[in-house]
C-alpha cells in the first residue's frame, strides 16, 4: 500500500488537518469583526452600527461571488489557484491590520469577502484525494466545524489579545497563523488537479437542476430562519433570558459549543444514503426546529426555558449543512460533472444569501414588534424549508436506481 494510501485510512491526517485549520483562519477571519466590534469603532473614530455594517457587506459580497470564483477557479490548476487565493485572504487581513480609516477597512473585509467561499469550495474538492469514500460525509462536517471551531476558540482569543494588545493585533494573529498554514499547505497538500473541460458559462447549467434548486432553497431558509434571531441572539440573552452582562460571553461560548456538535452531527445525518436522499431526512428536523423556535416566544415569560432553549437551537443551527452539500456534490457528479468546484461552493452560497436574508427580516421584526417575535418569524422560514424538502422526496427513488446500477 503506497505511503499517501496509508495517510487516507487515517481520518486526521496532515491534509485533512491543514484544510480544516484553513476553514477555522477563514471563519475567525469573518467573525472577529463582531467580538471586537466597539474596540474597532473607538479605534477609527465612527460609531458601532457603521462597523457592525462590514458584517452584513461580507454577507452580501460572500454570497454572489462564492459561485462565480468557484466556476473560475475550475479552469485553473487547483493547488497553485488555492495558494494565490489563501495570499489574497492574508493580504486582506494584512490591510485590516493597518487600516487608517474605514474605507480601508471596508476594501479590506470585501477582499477578504472575494476569496473566501471560493476557498472553502476548493477545499471541499479535496476528499477524494485526502481521505477515503467511508470518510467522505466526516470530513465534510469537520471542514465546515472549522467556523464552529472559530466561533468558539478563536474569536474569544482574538477578542482577548484586542483587549489586551488592541484591535489590530486580533488581526495580527490572524495573519502570523495563515502565514503558518500556507507553509503547511505546501508542504502537505496533493498537487494533482482535475481542470474543467467545459466553459465558464455551461457549468451553471447546474442551475437548472431541479433537485439544486430546492435544495439551494433548503438552505437558504434554513439559514434564513437561524439568523432572525442568531443576530440578536447577545440582546436576546441580556433582555430576556435576563443573562448579567459578565456572563453574556461565557453565554455565546456555550452556544458556539451547541453549534460545533451541530455540525459534527449533521455528518453521520449526511451519512444515510447518497444524493438528495440525506436532506429529506433533514424534513422532521425542520418541523421540530420550527416548533422550537416558535416557542422562543415563551421566554419572554419563562427565561429559564429560554436559556435552555437557546442551547437546543444551537444544536439544531448547521445540521442541514453536511447532507446539502452531499446533495450537491452527487447531483454534479451524476448529472453535471464538469461543474464539480460550482457544486462545492452552493452551500457557502446558500447560507449566506440566508444570512442576509434572515438578518434582514430579524431586523423589521425587532424594529416593529420587538425581539419576543423574532422566534416566530424564524419558524415561517423553517416551514418552507418543509415544503421544499418534501418536493425532494420524489427524487430518492430514481436516484437509489442510479446507485444500485453504478454498484451493480
Amino acid at each position: 500500500m503506497a505511503k499517501s494510501d496509508v495517510a487516507k485510512e487515517r481520518f486526521f491526517n496532515l491534509p485533512v488537518i491543514v484544510l480544516i485549520s484553513l476553514s477555522f483562519m477563514l471563519g475567525m477571519s469573518e467573525f472577529i469583526v463582531v467580538g471586537i466590534l466597539p474596540d474597532i469603532a473607538a479605534g477609527l473614530k465612527v460609531s458601532e452600527v457603521t462597523v457592525g455594517n462590514l458584517v452584513s457587506l461580507f454577507a452580501f459580497v460572500y454570497a454572489p461571488v462564492t459561485p462565480l470564483g468557484s466556476a473560475l477557479s475550475a479552469r485553473f490548476p487547483r493547488f497553485a489557484t488555492h495558494l494565490t487565493l489563501v495570499g489574497v485572504f492574508l493580504i486582506g487581513n494584512v490591510l485590516c491590520a493597518f487600516a487608517s480609516n474605514y474605507g480601508v477597512l471596508v476594501v479590506a473585509r470585501i477582499l477578504i469577502a472575494l476569496v473566501s467561499g471560493t476557498l472553502v469550495a476548493i477545499a471541499m474538492t479535496y476528499a477524494p484525494d485526502v481521505t477515503t469514500e467511508q470518510y467522505r460525509t466526516k470530513f465534510i462536517a469537520w471542514v465546515f466545524s472549522g467556523f464552529s471551531i472559530a466561533s468558539v476558540v478563536g474569536v474569544p482569543v482574538g477578542t482577548w489579545v484586542a483587549n489586551t494588545f488592541g484591535w489590530r493585533w486580533a488581526f495580527h494573529l490572524v495573519n502570523v497563523l495563515t502565514v503558518v498554514l500556507i507553509v503547511l499547505m505546501v508542504m502537505v497538500l496533493p498537487r494533482n488537479s482535475r481542470i474543467v473541460k467545459i466553459g465558464f458559462l455551461p457549468q451553471f447549467r447546474l442551475f437548472f437542476d431541479r433537485r439544486i434548486q430546492l435544495g439551494v432553497l433548503s438552505v437558504v431558509f434554513g439559514a434564513a430562519a437561524t439568523y432572525v434571531f442568531y443576530t440578536y441572539l447577545t440582546p436576546i440573552m441580556r433582555d430576556e433570558v435576563h443573562v448579567p452582562e459578565q456572563y453574556l460571553s461565557v453565554g455565546l461560548v456555550i452556544f458556539g459549543a451547541a453549534c460545533l456538535w451541530s455540525n459534527l452531527y449533521g455528518g453521520k445525518l449526511a451519512d444515510r444514503g447518497r444524493g438528495v436522499e440525506p436532506l429529506t431526512h433533514i424534513r422532521p428536523i425542520y418541523c421540530a426546529h420550527a416548533v422550537l423556535m416558535a416557542s422562543l416566544i415563551v421566554t419572554h415569560w419563562v427565561p429559564v426555558y429560554g436559556a435552555l432553549l437557546l442551547v437546543v437551537l444551537g444544536m439544531f443551527m448547521y445540521l442541514q449543512n453536511s447532507a446539502s452539500q452531499v446533495l450537491y456534490m452527487d447531483v454534479a457528479s451524476q448529472s453535471h460533472p464538469g461543474s464539480l468546484n460550482l457544486a462545492a461552493s452552493l452551500n457557502s452560497m446558500s447560507f449566506n444569501i440566508g444570512i442576509a436574508l434572515g438578518s434582514a427580516v430579524g431586523g423589521l421584526v425587532n424594529t416593529h414588534l420587538g425581539l419576543m417575535w423574532l422566534g416566530p418569524a424564524g419558524a415561517i422560514f423553517l416551514l418552507c424549508a418543509v415544503v421544499t424538502t418534501t418536493l425532494l422526496r420524489p427524487f430518492v427513488a430514481r436516484e437509489r436506481d442510479f446507485y444500485a446500477k453504478q454498484h451493480a
